[in-house]
């Protein structure tokens, strides 16, 4: 079994968000990068299916050579190769990004068998497109689902399961086929200090793509209106009491 897994440099999820002056990009001068949350269970959910059935896993991203970094986080995790499509660090429109790892898709095909599956998040932790994934798929003429919070492969199909009120909706793809995942699949494994030290010495293919133009042009950034903690204080010493007893009445625990 062959798996790709597609990610994402993005800033730290649980950093605070700042727009640049322009509005129309994130200020990283104070964030860490990581890979987006659902492609970190993307990443996690190959090297199971690996582990349990044999065969090779490529990582791959398009960004700056600085996404070098999470690219060697998923090799310490056990993927076992990496491919950077090196950009000049500017975001790319879903057009032009799928674009680029097609024909990046296509080019490790011709050269060493086609991918079994191909692993993307359901959606990236900054822009949130939505699009990206299912572009690829359309492109290389290919069966896919997103939303996916299980995933188990027999005899040549996947079997993925999307959470939905009350229970899952159940698909069966052929492969080779391309799947969203969601955070929550599984549980991401933490690198190691050897598998660290090993991700160092494991070479990372890299190719630098040429930006196809007419895809969708980005506005302006809008940050959600922050809904700051309020307190009541309910009184100072026995005084308080009765409103304390109020207020677990209201809550219903009395």
């Amino acid at each position: 079994m062959r798996i790709l897994v597609l990610v994402k440099r993005v800033p730290a999820t649980g950093g605070r968000i700042v727009l640049a002056d322009d509005g129309r990009s994130i200020d990283t001068r104070f964030l860490g990068f990581v890979v987006s949350p659902h492609e970190e269970c993307g990443v996690e959910e190959a090297v199971r299916l690996i582990e349990a059935n044999g065969g090779e896993s490529v990582v791959m991203t398009l960004g700056p050579a600085e996404a070098a970094d999470q690219l060697r986080d998923a090799l310490a995790v056990g993927i076992d190769r990496g491919v950077l499509l090196e950009t000049d660090g500017s975001d790319w429109d879903p057009l032009a990004t799928a674009t680029a790892l097609t024909e990046a898709v296509r080019r490790l095909e011709a050269a060493d068998g086609p991918f079994d599956l191909i692993l993307v998040g359901n959606e990236s932790a900054d822009s949130g497109g939505f699009q990206v994934g299912i572009r690829l798929a359309v492109a290389l003429d290919r069966p896919v689902v997103t939303g996916i919070k299980a995933l188990e492969i027999n005899d040549g199909v996947a079997t993925a399961r999307r959470q939905v009120s009350g229970g899952f909706d159940i698909y069966e793809l052929p492969l080779p086929a391309v799947v969203g995942v969601r955070e929550g699949i599984n549980l991401p494994r933490y690198p190691s200090v050897p598998g660290r030290l090993r991700a160092r010495k494991k070479e990372i293919e890299t190719s630098s793509p040429e930006k196809v133009p007419g895809g969708p042009t980005l506005d302006r950034l809008m940050l959600p209106v922050e809904q700051e903690a309020q307190a009541e204080i309910l009184g100072h010493g026995p005084e308080a009491a009765p409103r304390v007893v109020e207020v677990l009445r209201e809550l219903g625990v009395l």
